[in-house]
């Protein structure tokens, strides 16, 4: 898989996630796969309980089908999946 800014824009549902930072000491070390996504929080799966995390407080690692991880702080993902679609994205790096 290719990274590039436009990562964001991934539908990360399905996608295996490990918050890597947090604000919030309780979010530290979860991870399982994505089930939902609002417009703030993302929704894991970690040993069969849901666990609801707030987007602007973590840094997560999303694991994709290919193998690759990706390190992507939770305050660019705020918003509704489809709006990040049409957000124009700064180049990081």
């Amino acid at each position: 898989m290719k990274i590039t800014p436009d990562i964001i824009r991934y539908e990360f549902i399905g996608t295996q996630a490990k918050i890597a930072k947090s604000a919030h000491a309780g979010y530290l070390g979860l991870a399982g796969p994505v089930v939902a996504e609002t417009k703030n929080t993302l929704t894991l799966i970690h040993q069969g309980q849901p666990k609801s995390i707030i987007k602007n407080l973590a840094v997560f690692d999303f694991k994709f089908g290919d193998g690759t991880v990706v390190e992507i702080d939770g305050s660019l993902l705020v918003g509704r999946s489809e709006d990040r679609l049409k957000k124009s994205v700064k180049r990081l790096w």
